[in-house]
């Protein structure tokens, strides 16, 4: 059974159409990396997943639930958006983190504010998350006082803390020095381990192929090829995914 199954999503805006008719579905555990130049789409489909931006046209489907169809898109309540957005955990390029609030403060704040457990249960879920991303020494910490790479690692547990069906990752080493993207990376690595379903926007290449299920190549707001690591980066079909390759492959 698949847990996500995105059907002909469209978006625009204004008239810059970005989506043009995307399609795929992820299984428990596979993970999909969205590869593909700026302004190819994978970012604005990443956050039409998580309902930040409204699509035009299509569906969004977990776990069979339909969560989105365009035809009634209107009429959706903002209620039921932010009970659409708990099936998604986004880890954001930035951290995002909360300035004013400490590692453990972070990570619980959304399950305090959502009442998802006691406070007790809350704490100690967190305790584990942090552990869970080699943190257990910084839970008092603020966000000012960690590498990027450590923030990122925080941006992570923050994301699991809800339990979502989807984890998705916006580049999440973009704005990490090469020193520091390998711990992040090696946390998504593990994270494939324990059977999550992830979806990772991503320029690091070799991680692409080393760690997906599936890799989509966007471009021009549509998805030029799709299939396993080995097909697409050892015998791509598409001239814009080989170009793509190329270069990126040259860069590394």
């Amino acid at each position: 059974m698949a847990v996500l199954e995105v059907n002909n999503i469209f978006k625009s805006f204004g008239k810059y159409e970005v989506l043009k008719g995307i399609s795929f579905s992820l299984e428990e555990g596979e993970v999909l990396a969205m590869i593909g130049s700026s302004g190819s789409g994978k970012t604005t489909l990443l956050r039409c997943l998580n309902f930040l931006e409204r699509p035009d046209k299509g569906t969004i489907a977990v776990n069979e639930k339909l969560l989105f169809d365009g035809e009634s898109a209107e009429k959706m309540t903002e209620e039921q958006i932010r009970q659409n957005r708990l099936h998604f955990g986004l880890v954001f390029q930035n951290f995002n983190l909360f300035p004013q609030y400490s590692v453990i403060e972070n990570i619980s704040l959304a399950p305090k504010l959502l009442q998802i457990g006691t406070e007790e249960e809350i704490e100690q879920k967190a305790l584990a998350l942090i552990e869970r991303v080699g943190l257990s020494d910084k839970k008092d910490y603020y966000p000012w006082q960690l590498s990027g790479g450590q923030q990122q690692r925080v941006a992570i547990a923050r994301a699991l803390a809800l339990g979502p069906d989807v984890l998705c990752f916006d580049e999440p080493t973009s704005a990490l020095d090469p020193e520091l993207t390998g711990e992040v990376l090696k946390v998504i690595k593990d994270l494939k381990t324990e059977n999550r379903t992830m979806v990772v926007v991503t320029h690091e290449m070799e991680f692409a192929r080393n760690v997906a299920d599936k890799i989509i190549f966007m471009a021009n707001g549509v998805i030029e090829e799709m299939g396993p690591p080995e097909q697409i980066f050892e015998h791509p079909q598409s001239e814009k995914t080989k170009a793509f390759l190329s270069k990126s492959l040259e860069e590394i």
